[in-house]
């Protein structure tokens, strides 16, 4: 009898006169001598291996593959070499899966790229007993000519990128300005209407209080003329004196003159007018006078 202490995370595959017997489990276990032996040690923890680098006419990547081992006795007889398969498998699968993309796509979508990876392998391995966990691409190389015109793409784009939020920048700054213009038109406009509003109230207030001066200056005079004593000779005054100004302010004016032909009777002309208001007075006064004695009817 044989004592055996199977480790953690490990399964034992024992054959007895070359034929698969069981799988030992972590633990205590008892083997038959020359009959058992341990023929495959397979370990049940997550393996990662390195998936050498892939070229892809365009491409040079590299990944890493993690994978365990879910059924030992599959892991032993379902294939010579798990993990020099898998490793083949994932290969396989990468050029695969990169030959239907595009290369912007492949260095764009590294996440759903390594997503199908995984799908594939899980698919083809599942009669080995091997569970693929995940695919991870470490590098891309892309050629050198590739790179450059990657970087030039990035150096246009970022212009773009700048051109465009400079001209965003003018619009919003004419924006600005042409709407500053506008409520400024407006204001002054505002400002130019109030200004005439209160300059034509303002003008016709002093219209009608100069005409309300002027018919109270000539109401008083009117009275004065009429009720004072001596009203009568101080208006025959002012009339010859007026009379007289007149043909004194003609000659600084102008160089024609036109005079009556007693032009030079300085006191004929202003007995004449008096002759005239005196006229117009006696007819206002007779009209006042039939006015106020015309007989009741």
């Amino acid at each position: 009898m044989i004592i055996k202490f199977v480790p953690q995370q490990e399964a034992w595959i024992v054959e007895r006169m070359g034929r698969f017997s069981r799988v030992l489990v972590p633990g205590l276990q008892i083997l038959m001598p020359l009959l058992d032996r341990i023929k495959y040690v397979k370990s049940l923890k997550e393996v990662a291996i390195e998936i050498p680098s892939q070229n892809n006419v365009t491409l040079d990547l590299d990944g890493v593959l993690y994978y365990r081992v879910v059924d030992p006795y599959k892991a032993s007889y379902g294939v010579e070499d798990a993990e020099f398969s898998v490793a083949q498998l994932a290969q396989t699968t990468m050029r695969a899966e990169i030959g239907q993309m595009t290369l912007d796509r492949t260095l764009a979508e590294r996440a759903h790229l390594n997503a199908n990876i995984v799908e594939a392998i899980n698919t083809a391995a599942a009669d080995w007993g091997i569970q693929c966990l995940r695919y991870e691409i470490r590098d891309i190389h892309p050629p050198e000519k590739v790179v450059e015109s990657m970087h030039q793409q990035v150096s246009a784009e970022r212009t773009k990128r700048a051109q465009i939020l400079e001209s965003e920048g003018s619009r919003q700054a004419a924006i600005n300005v042409a709407e500053g213009l506008k409520q400024s038109t407006i204001l002054q406009s505002e400002a130019d209407k109030a200004e005439q509003i209160n300059k034509a109230s303002g003008e016709a207030e002093a219209i009608l209080l100069r005409a309300q001066a002027s018919a109270e200056g000539i109401r008083r005079i009117a009275d004065a003329i009429t009720n004072s004593p001596g009203g009568h000779n101080a208006v025959s005054l002012t009339v010859a004196d007026k009379y007289v100004d007149a043909f004194a302010q003609l000659a600084k004016e102008t160089n024609t003159l036109i005079l009556p032909a007693t032009a030079n009777d300085a006191a004929g002309m202003v007995a004449q007018a008096l002759t005239v208001y005196d006229s117009i007075n006696s007819k206002r006064g007779l009209t006042q006078g039939q006015v106020v004695g015309a007989p009741r009817t």
